[in-house]
Protein backbone atom coordinates (compact mmCIF):
# COMPACT_ATOMS: atom_id res chain seq x y z
CA UNK A 1 0.00 0.00 0.00
CA UNK A 2 1.17 3.55 -0.05
CA UNK A 3 2.44 5.24 2.93
CA UNK A 4 2.28 8.80 3.81
CA UNK A 5 5.27 10.12 5.89
CA UNK A 6 5.05 14.02 7.21
CA UNK A 7 2.34 14.26 4.20
CA UNK A 8 5.17 13.61 1.42
CA UNK A 9 3.77 10.86 -1.13
CA UNK A 10 5.65 7.44 -1.01
CA UNK A 11 4.32 5.39 -4.18
CA UNK A 12 3.93 1.83 -3.76
CA UNK A 13 6.82 -0.75 -5.04
CA UNK A 14 6.74 -0.76 -9.07
CA UNK A 15 7.87 -3.37 -11.60
CA UNK A 16 8.51 -0.67 -14.54
CA UNK A 17 12.26 -0.12 -13.50
CA UNK A 18 13.11 -3.53 -14.04
CA UNK A 19 11.17 -3.86 -16.99
CA UNK A 20 13.22 -0.81 -18.84
CA UNK A 21 16.44 -2.57 -17.59
CA UNK A 22 15.42 -5.98 -19.49
CA UNK A 23 14.42 -3.37 -22.80
CA UNK A 24 17.51 -1.96 -22.42
CA UNK A 25 19.34 -5.27 -22.40
CA UNK A 26 18.06 -6.89 -25.31
CA UNK A 27 18.38 -3.75 -26.90
CA UNK A 28 21.50 -3.55 -26.70
CA UNK A 29 22.40 -7.04 -26.71
CA UNK A 30 20.82 -6.95 -30.06
CA UNK A 31 22.68 -4.34 -31.32
CA UNK A 32 25.82 -5.52 -30.22
CA UNK A 33 24.98 -9.03 -32.26
CA UNK A 34 23.83 -7.13 -35.37
CA UNK A 35 27.17 -5.51 -35.75
CA UNK A 36 28.67 -9.26 -35.75
CA UNK A 37 25.92 -10.15 -38.27
CA UNK A 38 24.32 -12.72 -36.22
CA UNK A 39 20.67 -13.21 -37.32
CA UNK A 40 19.12 -13.11 -33.65
CA UNK A 41 20.27 -9.60 -33.02
CA UNK A 42 17.91 -7.37 -35.19
CA UNK A 43 14.76 -9.11 -33.82
CA UNK A 44 16.70 -8.54 -30.27
CA UNK A 45 16.74 -4.91 -31.11
CA UNK A 46 12.96 -4.78 -31.58
CA UNK A 47 12.09 -6.86 -28.87
CA UNK A 48 13.72 -4.25 -26.72
CA UNK A 49 12.81 -1.20 -28.60
CA UNK A 50 9.10 -2.18 -28.39
CA UNK A 51 9.79 -3.18 -24.03
CA UNK A 52 10.95 0.44 -23.31
CA UNK A 53 8.28 2.01 -25.38
CA UNK A 54 5.56 0.09 -23.92
CA UNK A 55 7.02 0.35 -20.06
CA UNK A 56 7.03 4.47 -21.45
CA UNK A 57 2.96 4.78 -21.82
CA UNK A 58 2.57 2.25 -19.19
CA UNK A 59 4.68 4.16 -16.83
CA UNK A 60 3.52 7.31 -17.69
CA UNK A 61 -0.10 6.49 -17.46
CA UNK A 62 0.68 4.91 -13.74
CA UNK A 63 2.35 8.58 -12.97
CA UNK A 64 -0.68 10.29 -14.88
CA UNK A 65 -3.41 8.29 -13.10
CA UNK A 66 -1.46 9.44 -9.37
CA UNK A 67 -1.14 13.48 -10.38
CA UNK A 68 -4.79 13.20 -11.28
CA UNK A 69 -5.68 11.52 -8.37
CA UNK A 70 -4.47 14.73 -5.88
CA UNK A 71 -1.16 12.59 -4.31
CA UNK A 72 1.45 14.99 -5.48
CA UNK A 73 1.84 18.15 -3.38
CA UNK A 74 4.59 20.91 -3.61
CA UNK A 75 7.36 18.84 -2.19
CA UNK A 76 6.74 15.95 -5.07
CA UNK A 77 6.74 18.53 -7.28
CA UNK A 78 10.09 19.98 -5.98
CA UNK A 79 11.27 16.68 -6.18
CA UNK A 80 10.74 15.67 -9.67
CA UNK A 81 12.05 19.25 -10.75
CA UNK A 82 15.33 18.36 -8.51
CA UNK A 83 15.20 15.05 -10.17
CA UNK A 84 14.62 16.02 -13.71
CA UNK A 85 17.37 18.68 -13.12
CA UNK A 86 20.26 16.00 -12.16
CA UNK A 87 18.66 13.59 -14.92
CA UNK A 88 19.39 16.47 -17.68
CA UNK A 89 23.11 17.18 -15.79
CA UNK A 90 23.78 13.45 -16.16
CA UNK A 91 22.76 13.42 -19.54
CA UNK A 92 25.35 16.64 -20.48
CA UNK A 93 28.07 14.57 -18.95
CA UNK A 94 26.90 11.45 -20.95
CA UNK A 95 27.28 13.52 -24.58
CA UNK A 96 30.53 15.39 -22.93
CA UNK A 97 31.95 12.00 -22.61
CA UNK A 98 31.31 11.21 -26.41
CA UNK A 99 31.85 14.64 -27.37
CA UNK A 100 35.45 14.68 -25.51
CA UNK A 101 35.71 11.16 -27.48
CA UNK A 102 35.85 13.20 -31.05
CA UNK A 103 38.13 16.29 -29.98
CA UNK A 104 40.85 13.73 -28.54
CA UNK A 105 40.51 11.51 -31.73
CA UNK A 106 40.46 14.73 -33.87
CA UNK A 107 42.95 17.01 -31.87
CA UNK A 108 45.29 14.93 -30.51
CA UNK A 109 45.81 11.35 -31.31
CA UNK A 110 45.47 11.48 -35.82
CA UNK A 111 48.32 14.55 -35.54
CA UNK A 112 50.25 11.69 -32.92
CA UNK A 113 49.94 8.64 -35.41
CA UNK A 114 50.85 10.80 -38.44
CA UNK A 115 53.86 12.24 -36.61
CA UNK A 116 55.18 8.38 -35.84
CA UNK A 117 56.81 8.33 -40.04
CA UNK A 118 58.59 4.87 -38.92
CA UNK A 119 55.41 3.05 -38.06
CA UNK A 120 52.78 4.74 -40.34
CA UNK A 121 54.82 6.38 -43.14
CA UNK A 122 52.66 8.23 -45.36
CA UNK A 123 49.78 9.13 -43.19
CA UNK A 124 48.31 12.83 -42.88
CA UNK A 125 46.66 13.94 -40.27
CA UNK A 126 43.52 14.81 -41.47
CA UNK A 127 39.80 14.83 -41.00
CA UNK A 128 37.67 12.70 -41.41
CA UNK A 129 39.76 10.21 -41.80
CA UNK A 130 39.65 5.85 -40.71
CA UNK A 131 43.32 5.88 -39.53
CA UNK A 132 46.27 4.44 -41.42
CA UNK A 133 44.78 1.23 -42.14
CA UNK A 134 41.46 1.80 -43.07
CA UNK A 135 39.64 3.60 -45.83
CA UNK A 136 40.30 5.93 -47.62
CA UNK A 137 38.54 9.26 -47.45
CA UNK A 138 37.35 11.00 -50.79
CA UNK A 139 35.30 14.39 -49.98
CA UNK A 140 31.85 14.84 -48.79
CA UNK A 141 28.71 13.32 -50.47
CA UNK A 142 30.44 11.44 -53.33
CA UNK A 143 28.29 8.70 -54.29
CA UNK A 144 28.32 4.48 -54.77
CA UNK A 145 32.30 4.97 -53.59
CA UNK A 146 34.47 2.41 -54.78
CA UNK A 147 35.62 -0.19 -52.05
CA UNK A 148 38.00 0.76 -50.06
CA UNK A 149 36.63 4.44 -49.68
CA UNK A 150 34.08 6.75 -47.80
CA UNK A 151 32.76 9.76 -47.88
CA UNK A 152 31.16 12.17 -44.99
CA UNK A 153 27.86 13.79 -45.43
CA UNK A 154 27.72 17.29 -45.82
CA UNK A 155 26.49 19.40 -43.72
CA UNK A 156 24.41 21.61 -45.71
CA UNK A 157 21.85 18.77 -46.65
CA UNK A 158 19.52 16.68 -44.49
CA UNK A 159 21.88 17.53 -41.16
CA UNK A 160 20.35 21.31 -42.28
CA UNK A 161 16.91 20.83 -42.61
CA UNK A 162 17.11 18.14 -39.28
CA UNK A 163 18.67 21.62 -37.73
CA UNK A 164 16.12 23.79 -39.31
CA UNK A 165 13.06 21.16 -37.49
CA UNK A 166 14.99 20.77 -34.29
CA UNK A 167 15.04 24.64 -33.99
CA UNK A 168 11.19 24.86 -34.94
CA UNK A 169 10.07 22.77 -32.58
CA UNK A 170 11.72 24.36 -29.69
CA UNK A 171 9.95 27.43 -30.31
CA UNK A 172 6.28 25.35 -31.35
CA UNK A 173 6.93 23.76 -27.25
CA UNK A 174 7.29 26.70 -26.24
CA UNK A 175 4.79 28.39 -27.48
CA UNK A 176 2.64 25.61 -26.26
CA UNK A 177 4.16 26.34 -22.87
CA UNK A 178 3.29 29.83 -23.15
CA UNK A 179 -0.35 28.86 -24.28
CA UNK A 180 -1.05 26.59 -21.46
CA UNK A 181 0.39 29.16 -18.94
CA UNK A 182 -2.25 31.38 -20.72
CA UNK A 183 -5.29 28.24 -19.82
CA UNK A 184 -5.91 28.00 -24.29
CA UNK A 185 -5.83 24.84 -24.82
CA UNK A 186 -6.86 24.81 -28.26
CA UNK A 187 -3.50 26.41 -29.18
CA UNK A 188 -1.67 24.20 -26.48
CA UNK A 189 -2.91 20.58 -28.11
CA UNK A 190 -2.31 22.64 -31.67
CA UNK A 191 1.37 23.99 -31.24
CA UNK A 192 2.46 20.20 -29.02
CA UNK A 193 1.00 18.36 -32.23
CA UNK A 194 3.58 20.18 -34.30
CA UNK A 195 6.09 19.75 -32.21
CA UNK A 196 5.73 15.85 -31.98
CA UNK A 197 5.20 16.20 -35.92
CA UNK A 198 8.71 17.92 -36.21
CA UNK A 199 10.58 15.15 -34.16
CA UNK A 200 9.26 12.64 -36.22
CA UNK A 201 10.10 14.43 -39.34
CA UNK A 202 13.39 14.79 -37.52
CA UNK A 203 13.59 11.13 -37.08
CA UNK A 204 12.63 9.82 -40.88
CA UNK A 205 15.35 12.21 -42.09
CA UNK A 206 17.81 10.70 -39.54
CA UNK A 207 17.06 7.25 -40.67
CA UNK A 208 17.16 8.18 -44.50
CA UNK A 209 20.57 9.99 -43.81
CA UNK A 210 21.97 6.77 -42.02
CA UNK A 211 20.20 4.35 -45.40
CA UNK A 212 22.19 6.88 -47.53
CA UNK A 213 25.24 6.55 -45.51
CA UNK A 214 25.25 2.68 -45.42
CA UNK A 215 24.06 2.49 -49.41
CA UNK A 216 26.10 4.97 -50.98
CA UNK A 217 28.78 6.37 -49.11
CA UNK A 218 30.54 3.68 -47.35
CA UNK A 219 30.09 5.48 -44.39
CA UNK A 220 29.61 2.66 -41.93
CA UNK A 221 30.80 1.75 -38.03
CA UNK A 222 33.54 -0.41 -39.75
CA UNK A 223 35.27 3.20 -41.45
CA UNK A 224 37.54 3.71 -38.47
CA UNK A 225 37.57 6.46 -35.76
CA UNK A 226 35.30 8.87 -38.08
CA UNK A 227 32.60 6.39 -38.04
CA UNK A 228 32.75 5.20 -34.78
CA UNK A 229 32.05 8.79 -33.33
CA UNK A 230 29.35 9.97 -36.34
CA UNK A 231 27.33 7.15 -35.47
CA UNK A 232 28.18 7.34 -31.77
CA UNK A 233 26.83 10.87 -31.88
CA UNK A 234 24.16 10.80 -33.65
CA UNK A 235 23.00 7.68 -33.13
CA UNK A 236 22.45 7.98 -29.14
CA UNK A 237 20.89 11.50 -30.25
CA UNK A 238 18.53 10.03 -32.26
CA UNK A 239 17.65 7.93 -30.09
CA UNK A 240 17.41 10.47 -27.41
CA UNK A 241 15.00 12.72 -29.94
CA UNK A 242 13.19 9.34 -29.87
CA UNK A 243 12.73 9.21 -26.57
CA UNK A 244 11.65 13.22 -26.01
CA UNK A 245 8.94 12.57 -29.21
CA UNK A 246 7.31 9.68 -27.53
CA UNK A 247 6.80 11.75 -23.96
CA UNK A 248 6.02 15.05 -26.08
CA UNK A 249 3.33 12.44 -27.71
CA UNK A 250 1.99 10.99 -24.26
CA UNK A 251 1.64 14.31 -22.79
CA UNK A 252 -0.14 15.67 -25.72
CA UNK A 253 -2.50 13.00 -25.09
CA UNK A 254 -2.80 14.25 -21.35
CA UNK A 255 -3.64 17.92 -22.61
CA UNK A 256 -6.06 16.64 -24.40
CA UNK A 257 -7.79 15.44 -21.70
CA UNK A 258 -7.29 18.43 -19.76
CA UNK A 259 -4.68 16.91 -17.02
CA UNK A 260 -2.86 20.43 -16.86
CA UNK A 261 -3.11 23.98 -15.06
CA UNK A 262 -1.46 26.91 -15.61
CA UNK A 263 -0.27 27.07 -12.52
CA UNK A 264 0.44 23.12 -11.67
CA UNK A 265 2.00 21.21 -14.99
CA UNK A 266 5.32 20.17 -14.41
CA UNK A 267 5.13 17.01 -16.50
CA UNK A 268 5.05 19.54 -19.40
CA UNK A 269 7.76 21.48 -18.05
CA UNK A 270 9.76 18.32 -17.47
CA UNK A 271 9.24 16.95 -21.02
CA UNK A 272 9.91 20.46 -22.61
CA UNK A 273 13.21 20.86 -20.40
CA UNK A 274 14.40 17.59 -21.76
CA UNK A 275 13.32 18.54 -25.36
CA UNK A 276 15.51 22.09 -25.35
CA UNK A 277 17.93 19.98 -24.05
CA UNK A 278 17.99 17.28 -27.20
CA UNK A 279 17.76 20.47 -29.55
CA UNK A 280 21.12 21.86 -27.78
CA UNK A 281 22.92 18.53 -28.61
CA UNK A 282 22.14 18.56 -32.14
CA UNK A 283 23.34 22.54 -32.30
CA UNK A 284 26.85 20.74 -31.12
CA UNK A 285 26.54 18.01 -33.47
CA UNK A 286 25.97 20.35 -36.54
CA UNK A 287 28.89 22.72 -35.96
CA UNK A 288 31.17 20.12 -34.72
CA UNK A 289 30.38 16.61 -36.38
CA UNK A 290 28.98 17.68 -39.50
CA UNK A 291 30.55 21.43 -39.93
CA UNK A 292 33.96 21.61 -38.92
Amino acid sequence: MSAAHGGYYLPDPTKWPTITSMGLFLLALGFILNLHYLAPGVWLMMAGAGVIVLMMFAWFGQVATESEAGKYDAQVDTSFRMGMGWFIFSEIMFFGAFFGALFYARVLSVPWIAGDEFLWPGFEATWPTAGPAGATYIGPDSHDVAAGTFSSIGAFGIPLINTLLLLASSVTVTIAHWALKKNQRGPLCFWLFVTVVLGAAFMYFQVYEYIEAYSHLGLTLGSGVYGATFFMLTGFHGFHVTVGAIILAVILVRCLKGHFKPDEHFGFEGAAWYWHFVDTVWVGLFIFVYIL
